[in-house]
């Protein structure tokens, strides 16, 4: 048996040595590589210090050797005691040697100590760079982004808002363009050809009946040659002007519906902002449930273990218990990712990098709401864009018609027209300048005109059918979405209620386990009941937020 404890003991002191080592790893990667590095630079360099020794042990052989070899040498022994010596000197190599082998020693120790020292104290320089990157890390956090921010950024960099404000811009211009049409137009032209006809002007005898048989006095021949006409032409319109008003009219109502079709866009904008940072509330919400369960997790995993030990409790609960906080960890990991992926969805709706880093502020997380369902249809029907648009349909519709019909009016416009022909023959003049006033009328079309107006009308009665349908499209959806919000607000409090229950009851079934007065089923039992309320609770919080956006939507409010 006490083998067995043992057994079990080791096990779990294996486990806390993995768990640590796992937790301490992400923290010394950095330091183990910096370790590494000076470690091959102190190999390098004991590498080196040896070979320069060994050299200088070699020198030393290779310069005894030349003395013996050449006794006129400086470094020769030139007394006869020396000589007489030499027998007795043989074994001064080995001695040599030995000497020279210690003092190789004793100068890698010197090195080592020197190194050990160089590696201390770049150790020691590295911890205090890396305590100071910390403390500027954990001077710096990350930005926090409240709702208001975060809808001020996206109707100033979305993509979508972008679009439907340069469509307004497009509107203005083409407004400017229709108002250049009341002011005179100028027009130049230019003529250059050349004559393939022979032109042969006779002058006729006038005294043919008095002197018969004379031909005519002379005939003049028009040689071939290029010639060239240049006009220009001023062109003031009278009667047109009322038909070009009606163009600029309906041009300013095409850049209302330009303005409305732009708020729509704001709105959806702002809806889609909504729902994403509601998103990551619920998520983030939900990730601190789940880390919560894994704090409880842990420590029922230390309570069943000491259990197990003493024999109170099964293995098998141990083991349902180890499998209960490994699934919290995996949720914990599914939470985290998708809320990495949320805010990056949000970066990208806000118009920014999507690699920001931010947090999000907390909102209320009820807010009771005593609008009347005939007070907010009211509201609506004066804010909602689409409304507003089909409105301006149904002008438009009209204003067409009117300018159809405007096209009995005859055209008449005031002329200067200016034109001068060039290598022509003497006789023409050189210049025409003219002033007057052109007409253009047409007085029998085949009834093109009366099918045109008439359908011109059809499309006045339809635009007035659709916003008819809009606006009962408008009431129903305030009406569904307040009900809904309503519905789900009900539903919140129902789930905060279910999630404090369950809380408690786990906190009392922990606490009567650890007395011994309660079995692991209980615990387990209440932690799923828990985990379940949780879960119910951020859905019914999702709900209620995403319902609470919709409303607001549906009243047409900008933010």
């Amino acid at each position: 048996m006490n083998s067995r404890i043992r057994i079990v003991k080791r096990k779990e002191r294996e486990a806390n040595i993995s768990r640590a080592t796992a937790d301490s790893r992400p923290e010394e990667s950095q330091t183990s590589a910096i370790v590494k590095t000076v470690k091959s630079w102190i190999a390098t360099t004991r590498e080196r210090r040896q070979a320069e020794l060994f050299n200088a042990l070699s020198f030393r052989h290779t310069q005894d050797d030349c003395e013996d070899l050449n006794p006129s040498s400086p470094f020769a022994l030139g007394n006869a005691a020396t000589k007489q010596n030499m027998t007795g000197a043989q074994a001064c190599p080995l001695a040599v040697f030995a000497t020279e082998t210690v003092a190789l020693q004793s100068a890698c120790a010197r090195a080592k100590e020197y190194l050990t020292v160089v590696l201390v104290a770049g150790l020691l320089i590295l911890g205090a760079q890396g305590k100071a990157h910390a403390q500027v890390g954990a001077s710096a956090p990350r930005d926090s982004l409240t709702l208001d921010q975060a809808i001020d950024i996206a109707l100033r960099n979305n993509h979508g808002m972008k679009i439907a404000g340069l469509a307004v811009g497009r509107a203005d211009e083409d407004i400017s363009a229709a108002k250049t049409q009341r002011l005179p137009a100028f027009h130049t032209y230019t003529l250059v050809s050349g004559n393939l006809a022979t032109n042969q002007i006779k002058v006729p005898n006038l005294a043919s009946d008095l002197f018969p048989g004379i031909g005519p006095f002379f005939s003049l021949n028009q040689e071939r040659r290029p010639t060239a006409i240049f006009a220009a032409t001023a062109i003031e319109p009278l009667t047109q002007q009322y038909r070009i008003g009606l163009h600029i009219k309906l041009e300013k109502l095409s850049r209302d519906v330009a303005q409305a079709k732009f708020r729509l866009q704001q709105q959806e904008t702002i809806d889609k902002v909504k729902k994403a940072y509601y998103a990551i509330l619920q998520t983030s919400s939900a990730l601190g449930s789940v880390r919560e369960a894994v704090k409880a997790y842990h420590e029922l995993d230390k309570v069943s273990g000491d259990y197990v030990i003493k024999q109170i409790a099964l293995k098998a609960d141990h083991l349902v218990v180890q499998t209960r906080l490994a699934q919290a960890e995996y949720e914990e990991l599914e939470l985290t990712n998708r809320l990495a992926t949320q805010k990056e969805q949000l970066n990208s709706l806000l118009g920014r990098s999507v690699v920001n880093e931010f947090d999000v502020a907390p909102v209320p997380e009820f807010v009771s709401f005593a609008t009347e369902l005939t007070e907010a249809r009211k509201i609506a029907l004066e804010r909602r864009p689409e409304l507003q648009q089909a409105r301006l349909t149904v002008e438009q519709a009209t204003l067409d018609r009117r300018i159809k019909k405007s096209e009995y009016i005859p055209d008449v416009s005031a002329g200067f027209v200016y034109l001068t022909p060039r290598n022509f023959a003497s006789i023409v003049p050189k210049n025409f300048a003219n002033v007057g006033v052109s007409v253009s009328w047409e007085f029998f079309d085949w009834g093109r005109k009366k099918h045109q107006l008439a359908e011109k009308e059809m499309a006045i009665e339809q635009a007035k059918a659709g916003l008819k349908e809009t606006e009962d499209q408008v009431l129903i959806d305030v009406g569904d979405k307040l009900r809904k919000l309503q519905q789900s607000g009900q539903a919140l409090r129902v789930a905060r209620l279910n999630e404090d229950s369950a809380t408690e009851n786990l906190r009392v079934s922990t606490g009567r386990y650890k007395l011994q007065a309660a079995m692991l089923s209980d615990v387990l039992q209440s932690q799923a009941s828990l985990a379940e309320a949780s879960h119910e609770y951020q859905q019914a919080l999702l709900a209620f937020w995403t319902a609470k956006a919709e409303f607001e939507k549906a009243l047409g409010e900008d933010k």
